[in-house]
Formats: structure tokens, sequence, C-alpha cells
């Protein structure tokens, strides 16, 4: 199976309000995809309904199976970290690490054992005296000792320094990835996971605004910056977004070949950020 995540015209409303819109996408395996979108964007939404926490209308296939109606054989091949520590406070690591070995069938004690020996997390300690970042590296290290197919983020680093992020970051790639396995992340950090992705899924107002590999983007989209006449004759070739520079004016152009643009300022491939602003502006306008 090439495609781990099948959504096709998935809603989910909860009494008047529609959380998520009429969706259709794919994930593949083997990718990183970036589900990038702003508060109530429908992102929470979306991620409880690839885990089974909520049913939905359309048709939904994570891993070949209906995650509501499966969640039980599902959650053998994934694993989640959410936005906030879910390990029970009371609770030492090392009996946290010999229940996870009794519920779980693909849980490995040796690697995990070999993933906290490189960190400070001493096993006797209880999870309420680790820190944040801490708590973050026991949980990362517990779902990297569990052989599934897909891991969710939502949010990872939310809370921890720059240092712990991209610790965190520099891990998962190392310790979890590789071409069989399939990661989907959350996060507002975008700036410290796009060279990270290879797919970018971008949702607002519980529609899909984008939905492309990471390959097309610099065939698709270009960011202008001009000023003065320039600006007037880039304007005319109408770019679905503009805003202010110090001294420039920065528009964002789709599906124009860059040679139109020649002489009229530095044309250049867009950052996961401003072309996700850009569209989230464009789209409103």
């Amino acid at each position: 199976m090439t495609n781990l995540v099948e959504a096709r015209n998935v809603s989910k409303s909860y009494g008047a309000v529609r959380a998520v819109d009429n969706v259709s996408f794919d994930i593949e395996k083997g990718r990183i995809s970036g589900l990038i979108g702003p508060n109530g964007a429908g992102k929470t939404t979306l991620l409880k309904a690839i885990l089974g926490l909520t049913d939905c209308q359309g048709t939904l296939s994570v891993l070949g199976l209906d995650p509501f109606r499966q969640r039980r054989e599902l959650m053998q091949n994934i694993c989640f970290i959410a936005d906030v520590a879910v390990l029970p406070r009371w609770i030492r690591v090392s009996q946290l690490l010999s229940f996870t070995e009794k519920v779980h069938p693909s849980f490995s004690r040796q690697r995990v054992n070999k993933l906290l020996g490189e960190t400070k997390i001493k096993s006797t300690a209880k999870v309420r005296e680790l820190s944040k970042g801490m708590i973050t590296q026991l949980h990362l290290s517990i779902i990297s000792a569990v052989d599934a197919k897909f891991l969710v983020l939502d949010e990872p680093t939310l809370g921890l320094d720059i240092i712990f992020r991209k610790e965190f970051y520099s891990n998962l790639l190392s310790d979890y990835f590789d071409e069989e396995r399939t990661i989907l992340v959350t996060t507002h950090q975008v700036e410290e996971i796009e060279n990270l992705l290879t797919h970018l899924i971008f949702i607002n107002d519980g529609r899909l605004i984008l939905d492309a590999a990471m390959e097309e983007i610099p065939q698709r989209f270009v960011e202008l910056q001009t000023s003065g006449d320039n600006a007037d004759a880039a304007r005319a070739l109408r770019p679905f977004h503009e805003r202010d520079g110090v001294g420039k004016k920065i528009m964002m152009f789709e599906n124009l070949e860059r040679e139109k643009l020649r002489g009229l300022g530095e044309a250049h491939t867009p950052a996961v950020a401003d072309l996700f602003v850009a569209m989230v502006k464009g789209a409103k306008r």
C-alpha cells in the first residue's frame, strides 16, 4: 500500500460549526507531512478523525483501516505525541517502561534503554520530577522504541526552548524516521521543520487550501521583492497576495513563469511560513 492515509470528502460538524469541511488528501508511506493551519482551522478535529477519536462524514482510511471502527487494530501500528504531556505524573520511569512493555507487543525494552542512556533521565525518577524537555525526551524515546508505521505529532515541542526543539527533531530523524515509516506533524513553528518536510497540507476554516509535495513548491509559487514602477508592473501580473517590506513590496504569485518577472525585482521560492500566510490571507480576500 502506497498511501497510509486516504481521505475523501471528509467533514465533521459540532452543531452549527463545520470544523472540517469536505477535505480530500493522501499521505504516502515514507513521507513527512506538515499539517499547517491557524488556531481553530480544523487541525485538531482532523487529527482526532485520523486517530479514531471521533467519527466523521465521508471516507477516511488509515493503514487500510476505518480509524473509528477499527481503532484497536489501528493503534498497534500508530503512535501519537500531543501538545501537552500525557504521562502520569506519579509514575516512575522504570514503571512506565514496564507498563508499556506489557501492553504493547511491538515495544522494545532494549531499544528504549539505549535511547534513554543517551539522556539525563534516570529510571528511578518520577515523571513529576522531570522538566518539560525531559518529559518530551522520554515520550519520544518510548515512541521510537515501538515498531509503529505511523507517527502523529501535534505541536510536539510546544513550550520547549530552542535547544530542546532542535534536539527533538534531530532525534526524530535519527531514531525514528526511515523510508518505511511515516510522520504527520502539526506546528506553529513552521520555520523549524521546513527542511524536514516532504509534503505540505494547509488548512483554514476547515478547508484545505494547499495539498502539495515540497518539490512542487518552487515550480508553482514565486515571491517577488520589488518597488517603485516595477511594483506597478508586477501588480499587473495579478499576485494573489501583497505585503509591505522595508522600502519594498513583496508579492506572491502562483503558476506564473519566472521569466515574466525578470527585471522587476528579486524573485525566489517563498518560505513555507510566508506561503502559508499569503494563501490564508489571499483566500480570505
